[in-house]
């Protein structure tokens, strides 16, 4: 935080920063700036809050290496705001910088919360409805700014299920490009056809592809992915209705 502020900031930013501790199962290092006076807030108005964390870790035990986030200016309540509750009165977009290591990820990806919001789904083979269960989730980094994903998934076909496990490689959004799916491989897995692997190569497509999502009431737009030394780096646009959303629920 700035080392020169207006005691009203100090007050706020600090009563801001013990609320958000205490939503939070494990924190290293967390700051919130405030950016106002006492005048604005009064009136229900800020010039904007940032915030700056390392090694939060959230419910479910998904873990964010590093957090750096500017809001817009913002219109807010102002009795909550001066007890260092900021609840936005009309959503705020923001700018967040997410690092994330290779292990967070896959602690993520195979926890209760996310296996259950990305569970089941359709895939239309030849007119057929097939799902599939994921059932295991593992990412990594080969080298050359490139993410490897490996699966496995149920296949529930005809009132059977069987497993079949594929291996995905492509290439992170910049902010020129979107994703590129380079490769993708199946193993594990008998009797599977070129029809349901051509139909779950579409799916894994338009997963990754997925050109923003919902978040507890906040909308998320991925402009850059960048991997480097084993970290994935996000750039996101978000637009917010409360700082910080808790991690309870996500939608697509």
């Amino acid at each position: 935080m700035p080392e020169e502020r207006r005691l009203e900031e100090q007050l706020i930013s600090q009563e801001a920063e013990r609320r958000l501790s205490n939503q939070l199962d494990e924190a290293e290092q967390i700051d919130v700036d405030v950016q106002t006076d006492l005048f604005k807030i009064v009136q229900g108005q800020a010039d904007g809050v940032s915030l700056s964390g390392k090694g939060l870790v959230f419910k479910e035990n998904i873990r964010v290496q590093d957090i750096k986030l500017q809001t817009d200016s913002i219109a807010v309540n102002p009795l909550s705001a001066i007890f260092g509750q900021i609840e936005f009165n009309a959503p705020v977009n923001a700018i967040a910088r997410i690092v994330m290591t290779e292990s967070d990820i896959n602690q993520a990806l195979n926890s209760e919360f996310v296996q259950n919001s990305a569970k089941n789904y359709d895939l239309n083979v030849e007119g057929e409805i097939v799902s599939f269960e994921m059932q295991n989730m593992q990412l990594s980094f080969p080298g050359n700014n490139k993410i490897q994903f490996q699966g496995l998934i149920a296949i529930k076909e005809k009132g059977k299920s069987r497993p079949l496990g594929f291996t995905a490689r492509f290439q992170p959004q910049t902010y020129a490009n979107s994703i590129i799916l380079e490769s993708f491989d199946c193993h594990h897995g008998e009797g599977v056809t070129l029809e349901l692997v051509l139909a779950l190569i579409q799916k894994v497509k338009e997963l990754v592809n997925l050109p923003d999502f919902t978040w507890e009431g906040t909308k998320v737009k991925i402009i850059n992915l960048e991997v480097k030394q084993h970290n994935l780096i996000l750039l996101l646009e978000t637009q917010m209705r409360h700082i910080p959303p808790s991690i309870s629920e996500i939608s697509n």
